[in-house]
C-alpha cells in the first residue's frame, strides 16, 4: 500500500477549530433543530429572510391558497408518551367540566381536578335540570353522527365540519322560539355589541406596580408557554406536523404583546378551542385567522343573534372534540413496549386529572428527565465480535454467530461520556475484562489488548478524560494496551488539547475496529 493510500486510513488529527468557531457550532445545535442562518447566505435581502423565519406567518401567508386549514430546549422535553397522557387526562377533565352546562347548572368549582370537578357536580344536583340533559344529549348524537359520517364516507368530511356551527344556529333557534331559559336551558345571555377598546392609553410603567407586574409577566408567560406548546404539539402529532420551540415563543410572545394594547385576555392556545378547531379539519394557522375575522364580524354585527345559544350546545361540541383525544389504545401500546415510557403518559395523565395541566406537565417532564439522565448515568457497553466470513463487528449478545477475537476484547460505548457516568464505565470495563478473563482460563488467551469502539460518544469532559487516564494506566500494569478507535471531532479535540493524545500516543488510535484489530495481532 502507498503512502497516499495508508494516509486516507489514519485517523485525523487536524488542526484545532477555534473558539469563535467551536461555540457558534454549539450554539446552533442546541438553540435550533435547523441551521437558520444557511438560507440566509447569498440573500440580496437577508433581513425579510430573518423575519420570515423567526415570524413564520411572513413566510407562509403571501404563499396561502384554499387548499392548505398546520399548527404552528421546552418541545425537546415533551416526549409521545408526555404528550398521550397530557392529551388524554386534559381531554377526560374537560368533558367533566362540561357536565356544568349539560345539566344546566350555575354553582360549580372553579378548580380543574377531576375530585373537585364530580364533587362540584354532585354537590349541586338540586339544580340538575332534565330539558337541558335531554337537549344536550340529542345535540351530542347529532355531532357523533356526523363524525361517525365523516370516518366512513371522507367525502362528507363537510358535514362535520359544519356540524358545530349548525349544532350553534339549532340551538339557538330552539332556545329563542321554546322559550329555554324558562325551562332549565341556560343561554349565553346578552352580548355586548362592538369589539375590544385600544388599551394602549391604559399601559402603566409606574415603579410601584412595575416590579408586580414584572414578576406576574414572567411566572405566567413561562406556564403559559410551556402548556402552550404541549397542547400545539399535542395535535401536531396526531397529524405527523412539525413545531419549531423558538417560533413557538415568538408567535406567543407577539400576540400577547399586540394583545395587551388591544384589551385582550393573555393568549396561551387553549385545549378546548383547538380540539374544536382540530375536530373540524383546521390544518393551518390560517384557521385562526378566519376565526379572528369571524367573531370580529360576530361582535360587530351578529353578537346579540347568538345571546340565545344554549350552553349545553356548546358544552356539546367541546365534548364531541374531546371523545376522539383520550388515546387508551395507545397507553396500552406504551405499556407493552415499553414500561417507563407507560410510567411518563401515566405521570401526566394522573397528574392533569387528579391536580392540575401544570403539574401533571411537570411530573411527566421530570420523569424523562429523570430517564434521560439515568442513561447517562448507566451508559450502555457492550462486546463486540466478529461475523462471519466478513470484517463487520456486531455485538455478541444480539449476533450470537459473532466471535471474540483472542487476547483482543472490543467494546462499544455508546453515550457521552461525563463525571456522572465515568466511574461506573470503569468498573463496567474492568469487568468486562474480568468475565473474559474466566472465560479464557489458557494463557494464551489472556486479554492483552482492549479496544474502545467510542465512535458513539458525542462529547466528553475533563473527567471523563482523566479516567481514561486512569483506565489506561491500571490496564498496563497488567500488561494490557489500550487501543482507541474512531474518535467523533469534538472529543478528538479535547483529547488532543487535555494532552491525551501524547500520553496514550497518537498509534493508539485506529479509524476503525478491522484496522485497530490487524495492527493489535501485528
Amino acid at each position: 500500500m502507498s503512502n497516499s493510500q495508508e494516509s486516507l486510513h489514519k485517523v485525523n488529527f487536524a488542526p484545532l477549530r477555534g473558539f469563535a468557531a467551536t461555540f457558534k457550532s454549539h450554539a446552533k445545535e442546541t438553540l435550533f433543530p435547523d441551521d437558520p442562518f444557511k438560507q440566509f447566505k447569498n440573500e440580496k435581502r437577508p433581513i425579510k429572510k430573518v423575519v420570515q423565519y423567526f415570524i413564520p406567518i411572513f413566510e407562509w401567508l403571501p404563499k396561502y391558497n384554499l387548499k392548505l386549514f398546520g399548527l404552528g430546549i421546552v418541545v425537546d422535553f415533551l416526549s409521545h408518551s408526555t404528550i398521550v397522557g397530557f392529551i388524554s387526562g386534559t381531554a377526560i377533565i374537560i368533558c367533566l367540566q362540561q357536565l356544568k352546562g349539560f345539566f344546566g347548572q350555575t354553582k360549580f368549582t372553579t378548580k380543574t381536578d377531576v375530585i373537585s370537578v364530580l364533587h362540584a357536580v354532585f354537590k349541586y344536583r338540586d339544580e340538575w335540570k332534565w330539558e337541558s340533559a335531554v337537549v344536550g344529549l340529542i345535540f351530542l348524537a347529532f355531532l357523533l353522527f356526523t363524525r361517525y359520517l365523516k370516518k366512513r364516507y371522507p367525502k362528507l368530511f363537510w358535514v362535520s365540519a359544519i356540524a358545530p356551527m349548525v349544532t350553534v344556529v339549532v340551538g339557538g333557534l330552539f332556545a329563542y322560539v321554546a322559550h329555554g331559559e324558562k325551562h332549565g336551558i341556560q343561554i349565553v345571555g346578552h352580548l355586548k355589541r362592538g369589539i375590544n377598546p385600544l388599551s394602549i392609553r391604559d399601559l402603566n410603567f409606574e415603579s410601584q406596580y412595575l416590579p408586580v407586574t414584572l414578576k406576574a409577566g414572567i411566572i405566567t408567560g413561562i406556564l403559559a408557554l410551556a402548556e402552550g406548546i404541549a397542547i400545539g404539539r399535542s395535535f401536531a402529532i396526531l397529524k405527523n406536523y412539525q413545531t419549531d420551540g423558538n417560533k413557538e415563543m415568538v408567535a406567543f410572545g407577539m400576540m400577547n404583546i399586540v394583545g395587551s394594547l388591544t384589551s385582550c385576555y393573555l393568549t396561551t392556545g387553549p385545549f378546548s378551542k383547538s380540539a374544536v378547531n382540530y375536530n373540524a379539519g383546521c390544518r393551518t394557522a390560517m384557521s385562526n385567522v378566519v376565526m379572528a375575522i369571524g367573531m370580529m364580524l360576530t361582535l360587530l354585527f351578529l353578537a346579540p343573534l347568538f345571546s340565545y345559544t344554549p350552553l349545553v350546545a356548546l358544552s356539546a361540541i367541546i365534548m364531541t372534540a374531546m371523545f376522539g383525544l383520550i388515546e387508551y389504545e395507545e397507553a396500552y401500546r406504551l405499556f407493552k413496549v415499553d414500561k417507563f415510557d407507560f410510567c411518563i403518559c401515566m405521570a401526566a395523565f394522573l397528574g392533569v386529572t387528579f391536580i392540575s395541566m401544570d403539574v401533571g406537565l411537570l411530573m411527566s417532564v421530570g420523569l424523562a428527565i429523570l430517564r434521560a439522565l439515568l442513561y447517562v448515568a448507566r451508559p450502555a457497553t457492550c462486546k463486540l465480535g466478529i461475523m462471519p466470513d466478513s470484517s463487520l463487528y456486531r455485538d455478541i449478545e444480539q449476533y450470537t454467530m459473532a466471535t471474540g477475537i483472542p487476547g483482543i476484547l472490543v467494546l462499544k460505548l455508546g453515550s457521552p461520556i461525563y463525571f456522572a457516568n465515568c466511574s461506573y464505565l470503569k468498573e463496567r470495563i474492568m469487568r468486562w475484562i474480568r468475565d473474559e478473563a474466566d472465560i479464557t482460563s489458557a494463557k494464551v488467551n489472556k486479554v492483552e489488548h482492549l479496544l474502545l469502539d467510542i465512535g458513539g460518544v458525542s462529547t466528553i469532559d475533563m473527567t471523563g478524560i482523566e479516567t481514561l487516564q486512569e483506565l489506561g494506566r491500571s490496564l498496563e500494569v497488567n500488561g494490557i494496551k489500550m487501543g482507541i478507535v474512531n474518535p467523533r471531532m469534538k472529543v478528538m479535540e479535547k483529547m488532543i488539547l487535555s494532552e491525551f493524545v501524547d500520553k496514550v500516543g497518537r498509534e493508539s488510535f485506529y479509524l476503525s475496529v478491522d484496522k485497530a484489530v490487524e495492527a493489535c495481532r501485528f
